[in-house]
């Protein structure tokens, strides 16, 4: 068995045993589990309203779910810096059901968030990594995550875990609200279902790859990172493993963003990460992607240095960058479980460049309880 110099890369290892250990929770070889689900209609609102409070990778995951939510299920969603909700006006006219999301479930703001919600009478879900915390034992219901324990502090299988967690909810409601048929529910759990094995079959070709770009690039000031649609969170997230991992300064933008200021950034020391996968079998995906590979055209008419993750094979997207990182094909809204692996890869290796100890980084803590 292999050693690992960092409770993180073990973590990021150990993703598709967490992905596969979720998911045994709640399916049941193509269907989902009646049981694992039975107190979830007693949370969804008569108006199908959702707000998602949440910080920062699991907000992030949050961001995820509010597109999952919307194009799958028909359901109105609000994402909600748990910080924020707390300290906003209420406003009656408006009832949503809400959801927290938190690996530890105790983080401080989206345990006063979900304190908040209950008492304003809103019916809550809490989705953690801890089937025995706080926000687990006060929220309406609870959809615990088998991630395991997390040691290290930047959030890696916990993260996968909630995107799966969330796609789960989404075909649950999908299904129930009609949206959705048993043959498409069937094709989607099957498809969900072989993740874990795609990510792995990846991660050794992922990790020196992005040792190795983690060296090219360790000189960058900079990283803006872009992504369209449900792929836009996930650069989010991707700037954000890099801030608290390496100390490098990164943000995450809309692909179609750029132009719109950060683009005077662009330069040598700063590079553009971008998010360049595509389901060719959904045409909003596909005029992303074209939306993108246009963008792409331009950068490289600039003299831009690019990162693009995009489908393995794709050498259109390949031509136009100065690297590239292939994903396996998946349908739009799971590609991001694959994708985020390799940038939490490039975010622990960029780490060590810099000789920063990635478990533990500093002003950190794995739980914030105080705010």
């Amino acid at each position: 068995m292999r050693s690992f110099p960092h409770e993180m890369l073990r973590e990021i290892y150990e993703q598709p045993d967490a992905i596969r250990r979720t998911l045994a929770n709640y399916v049941d070889g193509a269907a989902l589990k009646a049981e694992a689900w039975a107190n979830v209609p007693l949370w969804l609102s008569a108006e199908g309203e959702i707000l998602i409070a949440a910080s920062g990778s699991s907000r992030h995951s949050g961001l995820a779910a509010e597109i999952m939510l919307e194009d799958l299920a028909g359901l109105a969603v609000d994402v909600e810096y748990a910080s924020e909700y707390s300290t906003r006006q209420w406003h009656p006219a408006r009832s949503p059901s809400v959801i927290v999301i938190s690996q530890s479930g105790e983080t401080s703001d989206t345990l006063a968030a979900l304190r908040e919600a209950q008492d304003r009478g809103k019916k809550t879900m809490a989705i953690t990594n801890m089937a025995n915390s706080s926000m687990a034992r006060l929220a309406t219901v609870s959809l615990p995550l088998a991630a395991g324990k997390e040691l290290a502090i930047p959030a890696t299988k916990s993260f996968t875990c909630q995107l799966v967690m969330l796609y789960l909810l989404t075909l649950y409601e999908a299904s129930g609200r009609g949206r959705m048929s048993d043959a498409d529910l069937t094709s989607r759990l099957e498809e969900l279902q072989s993740i874990p094995d795609r990510i792995g079959a990846q991660l050794e070709h992922w990790e020196a790859q992005m040792a190795a770009l983690a060296a090219k690039y360790r000189e960058a000031s900079t990283f803006l990172y872009l992504g369209r649609g449900v792929h836009y969170p996930i650069a989010r997230e991707g700037a954000l493993k890099l801030k608290e991992a390496s100390y490098v300064h990164a943000e995450g933008y809309p692909t179609g963003e750029l132009k719109h200021g950060p683009n005077a950034l662009v330069s040598d020391r700063v590079p553009v990460v971008i998010l360049a996968a595509v389901d060719r079998s959904c045409p909003d995906s596909r005029l992303r992607y074209d939306k993108t590979l246009q963008l792409l055209a331009d950068l490289k008419a600039q003299q831009a240095t690019v990162i693009a993750l995009a489908n393995t094979g794709d050498e259109e997207v390949a031509q136009l960058v100065s690297d590239c990182v292939f994903i396996h094909p998946a349908s739009e809204h799971l590609l991001p479980i694959s994708e985020v692996v390799p940038l939490q890869l490039f975010s622990y290796f960029m780490a060590l460049e810099y000789g920063i100890n990635v478990d533990r980084p500093r002003n950190l803590s794995k739980a914030v309880i105080e705010s």
